[in-house]
């Protein structure tokens, strides 16, 4: 699943294969820019910003696009098998001499002027492996609402940028309490703790191909507690619980422990 880390990887493969190269083929294939022809133009660089992704291109136009929950871009080389999905998933394909991108499943496309980039992150909170990272104004824009349930106060991109559903159910286990505890009642010195750890998380996994929470190499150890329900829960034994949190529309699993994490969860 897409969060920041695996963002930050993505953005780093794009710009190993294109940045200072000429694109020979340009295929965006949503209608809104089906039209559009970027051949013959240099890509300058490609920039993560939280769990966003900006292809700058010579003549000031940006590609921007969000992989959510099963995007990818692949990078191939001349006359290697595409292999990321059937041929209807594919939305772009960017190719240059020498290497080949293509984005599988991209639910957001859009070019825009370099200029503009603003209109589509601009509304992002501190990134957290960003060069604009501030805990100070992570945690102010986090407390903001104290009635707000953690879980849902994390996944908010206006908060902090670049965590997503697993990330947010491993926070809430390291912190000991629910996700669904409202920010207003989280035990002294709790809140404190929240941006430095959730950037300590991304850090640790911003190079590793797979991401690991627990410090431990064995494959269903790797997690605290997501993806592991109903197993027994590493810390206590306690098998590992899993509800949906938020407001219906969107699949937003979510994992705890219920005798490891204090506060408020769904009935069984």
């Amino acid at each position: 699943m897409p969060e920041g880390d695996t963002v930050l990887q993505a953005a780093r493969r794009l710009h190993s294969a294109l940045a200072g190269q000429v694109l020979t083929r340009s295929d965006l294939r949503v209608p809104r820019f089906a039209t559009a022809d970027l051949t013959g133009r240099t890509v300058l660089d490609v920039t993560p910003r939280g769990k966003h992704l900006l292809t700058r291109i010579e003549g000031g136009l940006t590609l921007h696009s969000h992989l959510r929950m099963d995007g990818s871009w692949k990078v191939y080389a001349p006359g290697e098998r595409w292999r990321g999905g059937p041929a209807h998933q594919i939305r772009a394909i960017l190719g240059t001499a020498e290497r080949t991108a293509v984005g599988y499943r991209l639910p957001v496309l859009e070019l825009l002027r370099t200029s503009e980039e603003s209109k589509a992150v601009g509304h992002l909170g501190p990134d957290l492996l960003g060069p604009d990272w501030d805990p100070d104004t992570a945690l102010t824009r986090l407390l903001a609402d104290p009635a707000r349930p953690l879980g849902e106060a994390l996944l908010d991109q206006r908060n902090l940028a670049g965590i997503g559903n697993i990330y947010k159910s491993e926070l809430c286990f390291l912190l000991r309490v629910t996700p669904w505890l409202p920010l207003g009642e989280l035990p002294p010195g709790t809140a404190e703790h929240i941006a430095p750890l959730a950037k300590k998380l991304l850090e640790a996994n911003r190079d590793r191909p797979i991401r690991v929470t627990t410090g431990r190499g064995r494959p269903d150890e790797r997690l605290f507690v997501y993806g592991r329900a109903p197993r027994p829960c590493l810390r206590c034994r306690t098998p590992i619980r899993v509800a949906d949190q938020g407001d219906g529309t969107r699949a937003r699993p979510t994992y705890w422990c219920p005798a490891c994490q204090k506060g408020p969860s769904p009935s069984p």
